[in-house]
């Protein structure tokens, strides 16, 4: 059987694909178990199944004591701490923890492995607190409460995702009792990078529209500032052929087509417009760039075994290091690095169309004084993208040694994958506040038409965020703009890469 692929791009159906397949199929999954039992009759020590776990990998472990190592492990390691991880990403690490498991290479036993996929089955979502791991052997402590439930401690998320449920509550509730573990199972539900490939793939996933709304946004900016077509010309792209800086420019011309904005100063003898106009293409390209590669990254991680040890078609049990996390760190750092310039291009794209030049009002208001206009917004966004070059500080060139020193080098990708999705937030913020800002300034160039994608995008805006006559309450706005940039409704309608 080939497993299902899972990619960013189409994430959840991909992976409810996984778990159907997986479903009809574990043979995978049962081959590898078979293995395990196969070893446990042999008189050798393999790590983690007949021995103790990191500095006490060389005690041996009795036969009759091995069911209760499996059970203390997970007990002892769900020592998270920190805010609770949403109800969405701990799906995603419970499914793909289950995807990575069915992909033949842990052993774990079928009762388990069953009882995982019957959770994920009747969205029985573990409660999983966000912070304990360093991203060394797998994301232990964050998977150790992903497991708990299993043996009936921890809480599940209720329907709404809002409270929390004790587990023993919700097993009773589906007539479960709690499982048994054999023997391996305890290690290969902990060891994985599934906290980390989770928050990745869950950022990925959405950032792939982000940078869409973001090149859109560029555009609306562009015409509402009167700027100039020709930095975005296909031959100025063809001799620097980044391609990502290419797909923007192309992005950038198609919104463009038959504008009258742009007709109408076209002759006007502006040299060139500000590095936040003229240089969207290269600077939206090199994040999309950056951003092909941390996709790359993670999509071959999640279709990985990062389990430890690792279980062989030819018998063989090898220990060995798929669980460090070093690849995501990076790449987790990388994208918040990435994410974060998008966000600083844009404020200052902001911050342009509030200075009253070409024709705009000061602060985007014909009343200024009494009122303040879009000011503050600007100050929101201004913050946020100082708050983000704190958070991108790489925590990847962090370690610290862990369990007596067996563990002497860690990723700390955990620490990158919350950050992550900080930055994340943090940058849907500001683009939310260029999206209403330039929407604002575009109104100023009536009866002038924008170009067809800009006017296409700046209907749809007007739909729900009307255009400002006075001071109100602008947060409701920016709470707008946050959903608009990620309602794939209107970027189905743009036809941009």
């Amino acid at each position: 059987m080939d497993m299902k692929k899972i990619r960013i791009s189409t994430l959840y159906k991909d992976i409810e694909e996984s778990i159907s397949q997986l479903k009809k199929d574990p043979s995978l999954m049962l081959r590898s178990r078979e293995i395990v039992e196969q070893a446990l009759k042999k008189d050798e020590a393999f790590y983690g199944i007949n021995t103790g776990f990191g500095a006490l990998a060389s005690k041996r472990i009795g036969n009759d004591q091995l069911k209760q190592l499996q059970r203390n492990l997970i007990l002892s390691h769900a020592v998270g701490t920190g805010d609770l991880i949403s109800k969405e990403i701990s799906r995603l690490m419970l499914q793909l923890k289950i995807h990575a498991l069915g992909l033949g290479f842990s052993g774990i036993s079928k009762e388990t492995f069953d009882r995982l996929m019957y959770f994920s089955e009747h969205d029985l979502i573990p409660v999983i607190p966000e912070k304990g791991s360093v991203g060394a052997s797998g994301d232990l402590a964050p998977l150790a409460h992903m497991s708990l439930p299993l043996l009936g401690f921890g809480s599940f998320w209720n329907e709404q995702g809002i409270d929390t449920v004790p587990a023993d509550e919700v097993l009773k509730k589906h007539n479960l009792e709690p499982v048994e573990l054999q023997p391996k199972d305890g290690l290969s539900l902990i060891n994985g990078t599934q906290l980390m490939s989770s928050y990745g793939a869950y950022v990925l996933e959405k950032t792939l529209t982000l940078l869409k709304s973001a090149d859109l946004l560029g555009a609306m900016s562009l015409e509402a500032l009167q700027g100039s077509i020709k930095p975005f010309d296909e031959r100025v792209h063809q001799i620097r052929p980044h391609s990502g800086q290419q797909i923007v420019a192309e992005n950038v011309r198609t919104l463009l087509k038959e504008s009258e904005i742009l007709e109408s100063h076209r002759n006007c003898g502006k040299v060139q417009d500000p590095y936040s106009l003229r240089c969207i293409p290269q600077v939206h390209g090199a994040s999309r760039d950056a951003i092909a590669h941390c996709v790359n990254t993670v999509e071959t991680e999640i279709n990985s075994v990062t389990d430890n040890p690792l279980v062989f078609p030819d018998g063989d049990i090898i220990s060995g290091g798929n669980f460090h996390g070093q690849p995501l760190a990076l790449v987790l750092d990388y994208a918040a690095i990435a994410l974060a310039e998008i966000a600083s291009i844009s404020e200052r794209r902001t911050y342009l169309m509030l200075e009253g030049h070409d024709g705009l009002p000061t602060l985007l208001m014909e009343e200024t004084g009494i009122n303040s206009g879009f000011m503050i917004p600007q100050y929101t966004a201004a913050a946020l993208v100082s708050e983000n070059k704190v958070l991108c500080h790489p925590a990847s060139v962090d370690s610290i040694p862990t369990s007596l020193g067996q563990e002497d080098h860690v990723s700390m990708g955990s620490i990158g994958a919350l950050k992550l999705l900080n930055v994340f937030k943090n940058v849907e913020q500001v683009l939310a506040i260029e999206l209403f800002t330039a929407a604002q300034a575009l109104d100023f160039r009536k009866p002038l038409k924008p170009g067809n994608g800009v006017a296409l995008a700046h209907k749809y805006i007007r739909e729900q965020i009307p255009h400002a006559q006075e001071d109100h309450f602008f947060r409701d706005e920016i709470n707008i703009a946050v959903n608009l940039l990620s309602d794939t409704e209107l970027m189905d309608q743009l036809p941009l890469k």
